[in-house]
This record gives C-alpha cells, sequence and structure tokens, in this order.
C-alpha cells in the first residue's frame, strides 16, 4: 500500500506560478511510475505528466510542454510539479498518483494509489 497526500495549491493570476508536492508513504519504494493528473469541473481526469520512479524518465500533456515540469526526490518519498506561466485553462483540481507497473501510469483505471487532490485556481 501507498499513501499519498498533495499540497501546494491555490489561487494565482494567469503567468504566475505553483509548485505541488506529493508525499507519499507507505511501500512507496515499490512504485515503478508516479504521475500528476488534474480534474476540471465537468471534465474527464487527464494525466498532466508522469515521471518513471527507477529513472527519471518524463512524460508531458501536449497542453503543458514548456510550461509545467515533474520531478522526484526519491531519498525524501517527494513529488513535484513545477507550473509556471499558469493559465485560466489550468484550473482543476490536482491529483499525485502511483502505480507498481512502470508502465500503467498513463490512465485513471488501473492507479490504484491516489491522493486526495489539491485545488489549483489561475484568474485572469
Amino acid at each position: 500500500q501507498v499513501q499519498l497526500v498533495e499540497s501546494g495549491g491555490g489561487s494565482v493570476q494567469a503567468g504566475g506560478s505553483l509548485r505541488l508536492s506529493c508525499a507519499a508513504s507507505g511501500d512507496s519504494a515499490s512504485t515503478g511510475c508516479m504521475a500528476w493528473f488534474r480534474q476540471a469541473p465537468g471534465k474527464e481526469r487527464e494525466r498532466v505528466a508522469r515521471i518513471y520512479t527507477r529513472d527519471g524518465g518524463t512524460s508531458y500533456h501536449d497542453s503543458v510542454k514548456g510550461r509545467f515540469t515533474i520531478s522526484q526526490d526519491n531519498a525524501k518519498n517527494m513529488l513535484y510539479l513545477q507550473m509556471n506561466s499558469l493559465k485560466p485553462d489550468d484550473t482543476a483540481m490536482y491529483y499525485c498518483a502511483a502505480n507498481n507497473n512502470p508502465y500503467a501510469c498513463a490512465l485513471v483505471v488501473g492507479i490504484p494509489y491516489w491522493g486526495q487532490g489539491t485545488q489549483v485556481t489561475v484568474s485572469s
């Protein structure tokens, strides 16, 4: 079992920055991939960024490429999402997710570990 707790959300104006953090506990050493997802009201949950926990390989949604950076600190069992040049369309609840299977962080279905979410609101 892995427990995930997000923090760092808030309200910012367009063009601003936020850094989200996700603290992992439990059997976090067994995770193969971790990811950030987001869900806006009335929309499906979508993956924003993914990182392979063993080699640090990353992947991003096209809408955030060049603006967001996912990173990890394995010594501290932490996952981060640095979000720059924020836009109103980035407004959503952001969730940290993890899976033991390193190739199974693409879809919501099948990911066993989720945080409770942290709200990000970007005003124009």
